[in-house]
């Protein structure tokens, strides 16, 4: 089999071959850099991070383009509340952006353009679709012309009777009565009073949302490239805008495939700040969630379907991953013991699915999960096999019983085990110092803490039955919970 996905575009899965062989292209969409990233930055960037592990471990050479939107209405609100400046403000949330995706795992873009920093490339593709006749001018601003593009609305499935207010991207009113259709949409805003400008032909302003991504993905990968990647909830307005203005500009396709991932309820209640169940990464790891419990977690769904965050899922996801940690860690714990010598480390090379090769039969069946449509759901049950072994091994070897008869076929599952999991992105989280090692009695500060952060879920989804549960959880192993007024809660070790 095949790498199959599913193309937003043509709404089907599609095997996927690559324009140049051996050679992928993928361009993903960054984040506005006015706070910090929530949990459904982490579900899209650990989808995405596995697509990229698996085409390495495939043999191809990717390269992986992620933008960061560091001019934006929001970013210009976030500054004047704290009195700061846009650069300011987005210098600071890159660094948090970066300290985020490091914590889970995920590997650095091969480039990270920023907007403020590609306005040449943003300016040449406007005065193109101008030339062109796509693209007008009025006070100042600079609209495409949705009716120059035929087949708008292909990537959505809209036609534009079924257009709804807003695919302008990001636009007040004053501005929408410039328009000479309702959704032409903004590719250059002329200044306002007191925001940050830059010079153009049509005078000081800033560009339009959707025009930078088009014009960072020329400029880093050339008019079309292999797959573009995002959120469902960027299809509309966002990608299909830039598939229409981009491709008038070039006359060539922007993506070959389009990839979206599913986005993320808490408690079957769409993730939002005004229902008090927004939860940011740093929120979760502070709270004692482990990155790779976050990972495990985001990846028992398949990508492209919604993810119901709730505090009796995580801590399920904490408890397999335990489990899937212990036996990481038992080469490394007990090499001398059991004459083990070290796994390599990073990246694995690339696949060798010869079912006659020890293990040959689960390294193809994880081959074919994640063939088919990245299904990291059933590529993990792979790996929870592999591991039951090795959990029962270090049981053993913690009780102080001699090594097992069979530690050569250990070794070998053990090994296949970091080398999928790596693939994953699941590497192993050793014990920090004086904390208590897997396996060993009660649960140790940072398991705690995991359980306290998904009980504080739990009541914030008003899913009493499991915070109370979670409560007893603890008691049972000599952990009580005090509940301060100040909302927060500590703990003590009867």
């Amino acid at each position: 089999m095949t790498l199959r996905l599913t193309n937003t575009l043509t709404r089907r899965l599609e095997a996927f071959e690559p324009l140049v062989p051996g050679q992928v292209s993928i361009y993903c969409c960054g984040v506005t850099v006015y706070d910090l990233c929530h949990l459904g930055h982490a579900r899209s960037y650990i989808a995405w991070d596995v697509l990229r592990r698996y085409l390495q471990w495939r043999g191809y050479a990717v390269t992986f383009v992620q933008n960061v939107t560091d001019i934006d209405d929001k970013i210009l609100a976030r500054a004047a509340a704290e009195g700061s400046s846009m650069e300011a403000v987005s210098e600071r949330n890159i660094r948090e952006f970066q300290a985020d995706m490091d914590a889970l795992g995920i590997l650095p873009p091969d480039r990270l353009p920023r907007a403020t920093r590609c306005l040449d490339s943003i300016r040449r593709m406007i005065a193109e679709l101008e030339a062109s006749g796509a693209a007008y001018s009025a006070d100042g601003d600079v609209y495409f012309s949705v009716l120059k593009k035929a087949d708008y609305g292909k990537l959505s499935g809209r036609s534009l009777d079924e257009q709804q207010e807003g695919a302008s991207g990001r636009m007040g009113e004053a501005e929408e009565a410039r328009k000479q259709h309702p959704f032409d949409f903004a590719l250059w805003k002329g200044a306002k009073p007191e925001e940050p400008s830059f010079p153009s032909p049509w005078g000081p302003g800033r560009p339009g949302w959707h025009i930078e991504c088009s014009a960072m993905v020329r400029q880093e990968l050339g008019d079309t490239i292999d797959i573009h990647l995002g959120g469902a909830d960027l299809i509309f307005p966002h990608h299909e805008n830039e598939i229409a203005q981009s491709e008038v500009a070039t006359g060539q396709a922007l993506a070959r495939f389009w990839l979206h991932n599913g986005m993320v309820n808490v408690g079957g209640e769409k993730m939002s700040k005004s229902l008090g169940n927004f939860t940011t990464i740093r929120a979760l790891l502070d709270g004692g969630t482990t990155p790779m419990t976050l990972r495990l977690f985001v990846l028992q769904a398949h990508y492209r379907k919604p993810l119901d965050f709730t505090a009796a899922a995580l801590e399920a996801a904490a408890t397999g991953w335990k489990g899937l940690n212990a036996a990481l860690l038992v080469g490394d714990q007990h090499a001398a013991s059991l004459g083990w010598a070290a796994a390599a480390t990073g990246m694995p090379p690339p696949a060798d699915a010869d079912p006659a090769a020890p293990l040959g039969e689960a390294r193809q069946r994880f081959i074919d999960a994640m063939d088919d449509d990245l299904n990291t759901s059933a590529a993990l049950a792979v790996l929870f096999e592999l591991a039951r072994p090795l959990r029962s091994l270090a049981n053993r070897l913690e009780r102080g019983d001699a090594a097992a008869a069979d530690s050569d076929e250990l070794r070998e599952r053990w090994l296949l085990l970091q080398e999928l999991s790596t693939v994953l992105g699941l590497v192993a989280e050793r014990p920090a110092a004086g904390a208590a090692a897997p396996g060993a009695d009660g649960p140790s500060e940072t398991e705690i803490q995991a359980v306290i952060e998904a009980r504080r879920l739990a009541k914030a989804s008003k899913d009493y039955a499991t915070a109370d549960g979670l409560r007893d959880q603890l008691r049972r192993a000599g952990i009580e919970l005090i509940d301060r007024p100040t909302g927060l809660t500590e703990w003590i070790r009867k």
